[in-house]
C-alpha cells in the first residue's frame, strides 16, 4: 500500500502544491478512486479525489473518503459517490486491515457523501449524518442521484439512494477500540447538515466542507456565509487541531484552511458590501475583484457564481 510517509508531512502542512488538480489525470488507473489512499498519521487514512467537478473520468471521486482504523473496527467518513466508489473504498480498506467496517458517516447530504450508502446498507453497515443532511436525502435524493447518473453512466449502475439510518443534531459520540471520535455540528457552514469528525486524542479534525484550501469553496443558493465565517473562527478553530483532512484536498493545518476558506468569504463579502453601499446592481457583482484567488483550482467555475449568490445574501442583511 502507498503510505504517506513522515517526511511527507510536514510539505503537506506547508501547503506546497499538491497532486490532486484538475488538470492531472487519474492517479490510480486500476481502481474506480482517482488516487490510492494515504495514511495522514497513524491509523488515519484518505482517498484524496480530484479537485475538479465530478465527471466519468474520475468516477465522482472528487471528495476526501477517509476512513480510521481502530482496534475493533473501521469508522468511514463519506459513503462515495456511488456504490462502485464505495465498493473500491472497501477494497483498499481490506488491504490495509481484517477489521470490519462498523460505522459510515456522511459529512453531508451531497452526492459524493451520501450516493454509496446503498454499498455500505448492503453490508449490514451503520450508516450516520446529522439530521438536516438526512432531510436534504430524503427530499432531493432522486434528483442527485439522477445527477450522478448523467455523468457517471455505466458506473452508476447498482447505486440507489438510502439515507442514513443513525441522526444526531449536535455531537455524536463514537468510541471504538480505545478511540474516540466526536462527530460534530458546530453550527451554519458550506450547507445543510455539515458535519466535522474529531479525533481529540490525535489531534485531527476530519472536517468535510466547513474547510477549503486547495479549490475554490463553492456557496450555494441556501448557504449563510456570515454564519459559515463565525462557525470557522469560533468553534472549529477552538477545537485546536494540528491536522486537518478537509472535503476537498489535501491534508494540511489550519492555517491554510483558514486563509482558504474564512479569509476567502472574509474578502468577498467585503468586496460585495463595497459594491452594495456603492449602489452596484447583481449583475455587477459578478465582476468584483477575486483575482486574489484565482490560482485556486475550480476558480473559473465558481468566483462569478459565488459572487452572485453572497451578493442575493448580502442584499436583504
Amino acid at each position: 500500500m502507498k503510505v504517506l510517509t513522515l517526511p511527507l508531512i510536514p510539505a503537506l502542512l506547508a501547503g506546497l502544491p499538491a497532486l490532486a488538480h484538475e488538470d492531472i489525470a487519474d492517479q490510480y488507473p486500476q481502481s474506480d478512486l482517482y488516487d490510492k489512499p494515504v495514511e495522514v498519521i497513524p491509523h488515519v487514512f484518505s482517498a484524496i479525489g480530484a479537485t475538479a467537478p465530478p465527471t466519468y473520468e474520475n468516477a465522482g471521486h472528487n471528495n476526501n473518503l477517509s476512513f480510521v482504523v481502530t482496534g475493533e473496527g473501521v469508522v468511514v467518513v463519506n459513503g462515495g459517490a456511488s456504490a462502485r466508489l464505495a465498493a473500491a473504498l472497501h477494497e483498499e480498506i481490506r488491504a490495509v486491515t481484517d477489521q470490519p467496517v462498523t460505522l459510515v458517516i456522511n459529512e453531508n447530504g451531497q452526492g459524493h457523501a451520501m450516493l454509496g450508502n446503498s454499498y455500505w446498507a448492503d453490508q449490514g453497515v451503520d450508516i450516520l449524518a446529522h439530521e438536516d443532511a438526512i432531510a436534504e436525502v430524503e427530499e432531493n435524493g432522486d434528483f442527485i442521484l439522477q445527477g450522478m447518473q448523467r455523468y457517471n453512466r455505466d458506473k452508476a449502475e447498482g447505486t440507489r439512494v438510502v439515507p442514513a439510518n443513525l441522526s444526531f443534531t449536535d455531537r455524536y459520540t463514537v468510541s471504538l477500540g480505545g478511540v474516540t471520535l466526536e462527530v460534530l455540528h458546530l453550527g451554519p457552514a458550506h450547507g445543510p447538515g455539515d458535519a466535522q469528525v474529531w479525533i481529540p486524542q490525535w489531534g485531527i479534525v476530519i472536517a468535510g466542507d466547513i474547510a477549503f484550501h486547495e479549490r475554490m469553496p463553492p456557496i450555494f443558493a441556501d448557504t449563510d456565509t456570515d454564519g459559515w465565517i463565525e462557525t470557522f473562527d469560533g468553534p472549529f478553530t477552538a477545537l485546536g487541531a494540528t491536522w486537518v483532512i478537509p472535503g476537498h484536498g489535501h491534508p494540511t493545518n489550519m492555517a491554510q484552511v483558514t486563509r482558504y476558506t474564512s479569509d476567502y468569504l472574509k474578502d468577498l463579502r467585503a468586496k460585495i458590501g463595497s459594491h452594495i453601499d456603492e449602489g452596484g446592481d447583481l449583475a455587477g457583482a459578478y465582476y468584483v475583484d477575486q483575482s486574489d484567488w484565482a490560482h485556486l483550482d475550480t476558480f473559473e467555475e465558481l468566483a462569478t457564481k459565488n459572487a452572485g449568490r453572497v451578493f442575493e445574501e448580502m442584499e436583504w442583511e
